[in-house]
């Protein structure tokens, strides 16, 4: 995922109901659009800010969030809510555009965050949205149990061999998830002298599936993952202890030899969306939940057969109190 740049299936059981379409050098046009009206009893929206672009990047968190506030625009305000599926940098680029106005849940970004708010000034931070982001390595808690120790990664290399797959080269493995996830793997695995190759798996949906089945099956895995996230509370897993994050250990991308800093998740938003976005701003400023509300609309999607929309309004009818607080006096 993301960090000083970064940082979120059983096959035909869990889903993600979020088809990822931009990619790579993609324009943001190239988005899928999800266009949603306004609810028929909804009050009538500013007409300086009618419709609202949200961005929607490619894992179940972000995606509960972007489906709470789309909700609430939708249904309490009278807006009309476009949700764009993007990958991270494709979104910041839409503020230069004018197709996204909001980013709800941003994973650092540093350097977005120089070109975009510094440089270009075309968007401003918004305010934290309450998660606290934890990316880290991760091995499925049987191994903890067969091998003391392995989650001390001044051992890694002594059980590299069981982490060696077809596609690791004679190495351990270290499984990615998304290629648009920014990452210090590589430099991570460089500077600790471990023996260990990167292979990218493909998607969140991946990284869920293989750690499932590395804990019910007992099969060897180590692989990048993150907090916020509904699998903790199913699947028993352990973080691997890196050298800990200290103060600028993550400056220089090639001389990473540090674990991931916690990150206060933020939320970003076009300049022209602060300056004129009326309600629809002020509410998506005060967006503000837990790392435990996100997991339970994420698992309800993932889990519980729900759409994002079904599980946003599920949480936001067992949950009037906190949304209130949202809405723009």
């Amino acid at each position: 995922m993301r960090i000083g740049s970064r940082v979120r299936l059983l096959a035909g059981v869990l889903t993600l109901g979020l088809a990822v379409t931009a990619c790579g050098g993609a324009r943001v046009a190239d988005g899928t659009n999800s266009t949603a009206q306004p609810s028929p009893g909804g009050a009538s929206a500013p007409a300086a800010a009618g419709t609202v672009r949200l961005a929607v990047n490619p894992w179940v968190g972000y995606e509960a969030s972007a489906a709470v506030v789309a909700h609430l625009l939708k249904d309490k305000l009278g807006y009309t809510v476009e949700l764009k599926e993007l990958k991270e940098q494709v979104s910041w680029e839409g503020f230069e555009t004018g197709e996204v106005d909001v980013i709800i849940e941003n994973w650092g970004h540093d350097d977005l965050k120089k070109k975009f708010i510094e440089e270009k000034k075309v968007a401003v931070e918004a305010g934290s949205t309450g998660n606290k982001g934890v990316i880290g390595w991760y091995v499925p808690q049987w191994m903890v149990d067969k091998y003391p120790g392995i989650t001390d990664y001044r051992n890694l290399n002594k059980y590299a061999e069981l982490f060696k797959t077809s596609e690791s080269g004679g190495k351990g493995q270290l499984l990615f998830g998304d290629p648009s996830y920014v990452s210090n793997e590589e430099a991570i695995i460089k500077n600790l002298k471990l023996n260990y190759k990167v292979v990218t798996g493909g998607s969140e949906a991946a990284l869920i599936q293989s750690a499932t089945q590395a804990q019910e099956q007992q099969k060897a895995l180590l692989f990048y993952f993150w907090d916020p996230h509904w699998l903790f509370s199913r699947t028993k897993l352990a973080r691997v202890n890196l050298p800990p994050y200290t103060e600028g250990c993550d400056t220089d991308p090639k001389k990473v030899a540090c674990d991931y800093a916690e990150l206060d998740l933020d939320k970003i938003v076009s300049k022209r969306f602060a300056d004129s976005g009326g309600k629809a701003y002020q509410l998506v400023k005060n967006f503000t939940w837990t790392n435990e509300d996100q997991n339970a609309v994420a698992n309800d999607i993932t889990n519980n057969g729900m759409s994002a929309e079904d599980a946003a309004k599920k949480w936001i009818d067992a949950n009037p109190a906190k949304w209130q607080a949202w809405l723009p006096a």
